[in-house]
């Protein structure tokens, strides 16, 4: 085992807006897209009743939480708040009362005031953050996973070159996550994703998951999300420009994920039940050490064990 993977972890667990999740063990994240036009055809439920069946499907397979979203992620024009909104706020309010934490996928403020409202436990921004977003987390005291990015969503642009892409992460986000804790959002709250696909070429990807365990460092839970992503297309082609589509890219993905569960990752977001037995086994693995190991490789995997907060019609 690397030094960088046997550092002991500095923060174990993530707060929500209400509970705090146990990250003893790695969590899967069921993708839930409310969507015709996502990324991967077999993930694309198009309409919030839809989205209610196929994210509560998930939940049965076994999936820890559940990150829903109303736009997809690759370029394109914008997309008007309220037309978002309209979408993912009904398939929210369906799966809140599910029993498993759920995320909105938004970079939009407004869509994510509603969405926390509909019963949102935590947003997932790919827009690398702003005052806005960072004064909603802090004032709503939900999760906040804060992804790599260097530029607006939506927007292709080239790769940038980096010395060393691991240590130019550490440094945005230890920038980041100041800004945000000048806003008032607690570390408890952030979880980082390194952003893979957006401006990153293959390689420097490959170097990310390579070297995961070493954004341990920050002390942040790991927020890993690289299900069917072009670079897995890319890897299995053998050139970016004749990457496999997202449709041949499950066993790829299935061999990302046990890496980066080996690398200290502690939330998947993943689309296939493959993906989820891969965390499972990865995780067992990891743990391998006596009484853990015994009671994971039993079947007794402890599902995203929360501290549940005090609401104040709790109180």
């Amino acid at each position: 085992m690397s030094a960088a993977r046997a550092k002991p972890r500095q923060q174990a667990h993530w707060r929500l807006a209400d509970r705090t999740l146990d990250l003893a063990q790695p969590l899967a994240a069921g993708i839930v897209n409310v969507t015709t036009d996502s990324m991967f055809a077999g993930a694309r439920s198009g309409t919030p009743e839809q989205a209610v069946a196929d994210g509560l499907a998930l939940v049965e397979a076994g999936f820890d939480m559940l990150d829903v979203g109303a736009v997809a992620a690759r370029s394109g024009p914008p997309v008007e708040a309220a037309t978002e909104a309209a979408a993912l706020v009904p398939a929210i309010e369906g799966l809140a009362g599910a029993g498993v934490p759920v995320s909105a996928d938004t970079f939009s403020v407004e869509v994510a005031r509603a969405a926390l409202a509909a019963g949102a436990a935590a947003i997932n921004d790919i827009s690398g953050g702003s005052e806005e977003m960072f004064e909603l987390v802090a004032e709503s005291g939900c999760g906040y996973v804060l992804m790599h990015i260097e530029g607006p969503p939506r927007v292709d642009r080239p790769p940038r070159a980096y010395g060393d892409v691991i240590e130019h992460l550490k440094s945005w986000f230890g920038g980041r996550v100041e800004a945000a804790s000048r806003l008032g959002v607690v570390e408890e709250q952030i979880a980082i994703d390194p952003g893979l696909d957006f401006d990153l070429t293959a390689e420097q990807d490959l170097e990310i998951l390579r070297r995961l365990g070493e954004l341990r460092s920050l002390g942040l839970p790991l927020y890993v999300s690289l299900s069917r992503k072009d670079f897995i297309g890319a890897v299995l082609a053998g050139s970016w420009e004749e990457r496999l589509p997202a449709s041949e890219r499950e066993w790829g993905t299935v061999a990302a994920v046990a890496m980066a569960v080996r690398e200290g990752a502690d939330v998947l977001r993943i689309h296939d039940r493959s993906s989820l037995q891969a965390v499972k086994v990865a995780a067992a693995i990891r743990a391998s050490s006596g009484k853990d190991a015994g009671r994971l490789a039993r079947g007794a995997h402890n599902k995203c064990v929360t501290r549940r907060q005090p609401t104040e019609d709790a109180a």
